[in-house]
């Protein structure tokens, strides 16, 4: 999507996502865009966004996971709020990394694996004030506590998550914990 922004009589064409264009003011009302400049050898193209967390995580995608340009970015970020978004990759998520249109299983696999790390405990602890599944608070909840007892965020939500499928049953986060030490150890 495009837009032309007027800065004292000079218009920008800015691409932004969809989830931007739903916030813009009625045309000709006054608009804070943040702003990404991609330098190519043919063209400079600026990439808009209304919040800094849209921001991030474009810049994000660009910079740190092979095979993703700024089009398909921006198809990420129309395609799924930045919370969830953050919640699948910490969560693993593929299958739901995938209905974005223009991502397909392997890149959805590719995004999981090289940003699970930067997405990091932040998006942890937006997942686990997220009410997104029953079980879901116990379960992040285990996983910072493993992070901050030194465990590398991949290998705590997989000894948890392992926890859970031995044992289905409802558990508190300090039970998980406890289990997925086990598997640790």
């Amino acid at each position: 999507m495009q837009i032309v922004v007027a800065v004292q009589g000079i218009g920008y064409q800015v691409q932004i996502p969809l989830s931007s264009f739903d916030r813009l003011p009625a045309e000709g009302g006054r608009v804070k865009i943040l702003t990404h400049l991609q330098v190519r050898e043919d063209a400079h193209i600026l990439y808009g966004f209304m919040t800094t967390e849209e921001r991030d995580l474009f810049r994000l995608l660009v910079e740190h996971v092979s095979g993703i340009g700024p089009k398909l970015a921006l198809a990420v970020l129309s395609g799924m709020p930045v919370k969830a978004f953050k919640a699948a990759v910490v969560n693993g998520a593929v299958a739901e990394i995938s209905r974005v249109k223009g991502v397909g299983k392997k890149t959805a696999e590719r995004i999981v694996l090289e940003l699970k790390d930067k997405v990091g405990v932040a998006a942890a602890w937006e997942a686990a004030s997220s009410e997104l599944a029953a079980g879901a608070g116990e379960m992040n909840d285990a996983v910072l506590a493993l992070i901050s007892l030194g465990y590398k965020q991949v290998d705590a939500h997989k000894a948890v998550k392992q926890v859970l499928e031995a044992d289905p049953g409802r558990k508190t986060a300090e039970e998980l914990v406890r289990s997925a030490l086990k598997t640790l150890i």
